[in-house]
């Protein structure tokens, strides 16, 4: 059993967390922003609380973190009261964020020069993933802190990779959204076009779905997308977030992203009509609205 400190209880930080605790039945130690919900995760879970990261980080063996942004990153890390000032030497930092390339270098840099290890660790699998236990990791890093590390990522992961050095998870990511951007669009249009065409939408469905048109975002979203309901799921802000994460990337590096820079602003249009905490899959609002 490890020493675990857990920095960020969010719609995915939360179950990710309660794997670690009760499928792991590791000793762990929570921060959340908003305490209430640290005190309620305890209650369920058992564990600790702690009132800074630098407080939850303490004498842990791993250090486990999920938050919104590069700056909340910096914040719950690198400020007076975040945990790189206490992650005791020879402990490992795991950072299921989403955020930049160049954020996961920083902090890799800085964990190295304090004597501990960081890993980038972005997930996939969305909020059911997180509940189910069974998310994606793509990860950057070093093998030896990796493999230290696997056993308790595991406990809330279906699949787990080291992808490469520093920033391999997290550009890994980027492609990742990318692709579900484009597909999510994709599946938009042919339903809608499905919808006009006057066709019986569960067979089309359940036939092209045994097909080359097959996806993860076909199978699990067209039913809501066909009613009209974006309540379960990836939000329209988030999603944005990773999309500029991806072209300022892209500006970088000089890769041509053209359908999802459109995407991007056809998600804008869904803000504007008011869905910026619907679901991904609400492209099709755009092409349904009167």
């Amino acid at each position: 059993m490890a020493k675990v400190a857990w920095i960020g209880l969010g719609v995915m930080g939360y179950p990710m967390a309660g794997h670690i605790r009760k499928k792991g039945g590791h000793d762990l130690t929570v921060y959340n922003r908003n305490g209430a919900k640290a005190e309620a995760w305890v209650k369920e879970y058992g564990g600790n609380t702690a009132p800074t990261p630098a407080d939850a980080a303490k004498d842990a063996d791993f250090v486990f973190c999920c938050v919104g942004n590069d700056n909340d990153l910096r914040e719950v890390t690198l400020s007076a009261k975040g945990a790189f000032n206490t992650v005791r030497k020879g402990a490992v930092f795991i950072d299921n964020t989403t955020a930049s390339a160049n954020i996961a270098r920083e902090l890799y840099a800085a964990a190295k020069a304090k004597g501990f290890d960081f890993l980038d660790a972005p997930v996939s699998g969305g909020q059911a993933g997180a509940q189910n236990g069974a998310l994606t990791v793509m990860t950057g890093g070093d093998q030896a802190p990796f493999d230290r590390a696997l056993p308790v990522i595991n406990d809330y992961a279906r699949m787990v990779t080291l992808i490469g050095p520093s920033g391999a998870g997290q550009l890994t990511k980027m492609v990742n959204q990318a692709i579900v951007a484009v597909t999510v669009q994709g599946v938009s249009e042919g339903l809608a076009f499905a919808q006009k065409a006057g066709l019986d939408i569960p067979k089309v469905m359940e036939t092209i779905g045994k097909g080359a048109a097959q996806s993860w975002q076909m199978d699990n979203r067209w039913k809501t997308m066909n009613e009209g309901k974006f309540d379960f799921g990836f939000a329209v802000d988030w999603m944005r977030k990773d999309l500029g994460i991806i072209m300022d990337e892209a500006k970088r590096n000089g890769a041509s992203l053209p359908i999802a820079q459109i995407v991007d602003g056809y998600y804008a249009e869904v803000q504007k009509m008011g869905g910026n905490r619907w679901d991904t899959s609400s492209l099709i609002a755009r092409l349904n609205k009167k």
